[in-house]
């Protein structure tokens, strides 16, 4: 005995190319059509790959906040790394002159290393430029200062009680202090020519 006039589901799934029987309800089958193509929509989505985030392996832009001890590497206006630092015996404010214990404060570039300073790794800040020249100058002072470098803690030092002791004060010439193993990392992703923005 057949069923398909009582049953239109049964009937459509035996004769798919029959019309459902006089009296069947079109829109449930638009549901039920809806229904499986919403499953195979959110199946598909589930399965697309995710994007994996790409970690930048260099800074394009070096920035120091001397007031809140914070050098930070930037990429792309982003900051990627941010590390403590150690500063002068005088830190605030501008350097004018040699001796002064003071880390300038301006736009500058990071262009040139030292594989084998006194200070376990460094890397040199362009002091003094022209204005800064001239600016000392006017104020009386025959010499601007320079070697500012950004550097690890001084190679004389092993014990790791007296690194946690540099880590937590001021103590270079006007110079900008890491860890050793801060300074690294910084060799590693910072690049010659690297801009480097200091900031009262």
């Amino acid at each position: 005995m057949h069923t398909d006039a009582k049953d239109p589901m049964t009937a459509i799934a035996r004769h798919p190319t029959r019309r459902p029987a006089q009296g069947a309800h079109p829109a449930r089958y638009l549901l039920a059509a809806l229904a499986v193509a919403g499953a195979l929509g959110f199946a598909g989505c589930s399965s697309a790959p995710k994007m994996a985030t790409v970690e930048p392996s260099h800074a394009d832009k070096v920035v120091v906040k001397k007031s809140q001890r914070k050098l930070e590497l930037h990429n792309n206006g982003r900051v990627i790394r941010e590390y403590r630092i150690a500063l002068g015996g005088s830190p605030d404010g501008h350097k004018f002159r040699e001796g002064d214990q003071r880390t300038p404060i301006g736009d500058y570039l990071l262009n040139w290393r030292n594989p084998n300073s006194n200070f376990y790794k460094s890397i040199h800040i362009s002091y003094p430029n022209e204005r800064d020249k001239l600016v000392s100058r006017s104020l009386g002072y025959s010499n601007p200062g320079g070697m500012i470098m950004i550097h690890g803690l001084p190679n004389y030092i092993q014990s790791e009680a007296l690194r946690q002791q540099y880590a937590n004060r001021d103590w270079t010439q006007g110079c900008i202090a890491v860890q050793n193993h801060e300074i690294d990392e910084i060799w590693s992703m910072v690049r010659d020519g690297t801009p480097i923005k200091i900031l009262p």
